[in-house]
């Protein structure tokens, strides 16, 4: 079994989003298209209110698939086609746009005004572009949580571990999804698909990631950077882009480690993005654009 090695690591920047929400971008449209077939990663944690009280009010969708994962308050939804709904702690809601959908994401914080939550982009191929929009809404109590011998847990959103399959299906790009704790001391290996793109995004504690023990490069602003005087193991924050291979390996000392693994099989096609559309081409966007305007937008089943 060949270990994949890290390829690139970047560090989330904190940007301003929707009404005016404070949140931190792991990757987006600078990073395109390393990460294909996925687009976005942010990580709006927050203890304050004034962070993202605001929130995301109506806005469109189209050409992409959206993944809202809550660990702490709640997300308040309604979208055009007369769907509402709440997600709180541990819930998940992937949501693909596909033709057009409008709607908007209202956070609130728990009674310590705390939202703590993730939201990943995933493209989705020409032919799909246009399908219809649908939700996959899961509960907390139906995302199933694996814990290995050595302590390790896993909590599996989408794809599959050993003989055991996450509850959200059918999706394009055949993703994985794992949220997953490794306690100080131990070792996790996972297998990954061969040419399927895989990252780890970092949300607590510290970890070593393909037994590299050497103070690793990082991405800023296009740039890559090494920094001799920077610790070897990936801490919160911390985004990894890993290379081809058929597994990952993670490694614990005194500390635990927390970190979202997600992998996806590449599109491979070009990318005409501008805001929440994302198209193949320029004059796709362009329609896109118009038709939200002229409240033609949304396709009529």
């Amino acid at each position: 079994m060949e270990t994949r090695k890290i390829k690139k690591v970047f560090k989330s920047q904190p940007v301003l989003e929707g009404a005016g929400v404070r949140l931190k971008r792991a990757m987006g449209n600078k990073e395109v298209p390393q990460f294909d077939p996925f687009l976005l990663l942010d990580d709006f944690r927050s203890d304050h209110p004034a962070d993202y009280i605001k929130g995301f009010p109506w806005h469109p969708h189209r050409g992409i698939e959206t993944i809202t994962y809550v660990l702490k308050g709640t997300v308040e939804h309604k979208d055009s086609m007369e769907n509402s709904g709440i997600i709180s702690s541990g819930d998940v809601q992937w949501m693909t746009a596909g033709s057009g959908i409008i709607h908007q994401e209202m956070p609130k914080g728990d009674e310590h005004g705390a939202m703590y939550g993730f939201q990943l982009w995933a493209n989705l191929p020409a032919s799909r572009k246009m399908m219809d929009p649908r939700y996959q809404e899961v509960k907390q109590s139906d995302i199933p949580e694996i814990v290995l011998e050595n302590g390790t847990k896993i909590k599996l959103v989408c794809g599959s571990y050993k003989n055991i399959n996450g509850p959200v299906k059918d999706i394009v790009v055949d993703p994985e999804y794992l949220d997953i704790t490794v306690p100080g001391h131990s070792e996790f290996v996972h297998a990954t698909k061969k040419r399927y793109t895989v990252f780890a995004y970092v949300i607590d504690g510290q970890g070593f990631l393909c037994r590299e023990r050497t103070p690793f490069s990082y991405e800023e602003d296009g740039e890559n950077y090494f920094d001799i005087t920077r610790e070897p193991y990936a801490s919160n924050g911390t985004l990894v882009l890993f290379d081809d291979g058929d597994e990952v390996s993670v490694q614990t000392e005194e500390q635990a480690v927390r970190f979202l693994l997600i992998s996806g099989k590449p599109i491979g096609e070009p990318i005409a993005w501008y805001g929440p559309i994302v198209m193949n081409t320029q004059k796709e966007l362009e329609i896109a654009f118009r038709e939200y305007q002229n409240n033609t937008f949304i396709k009529k089943k």
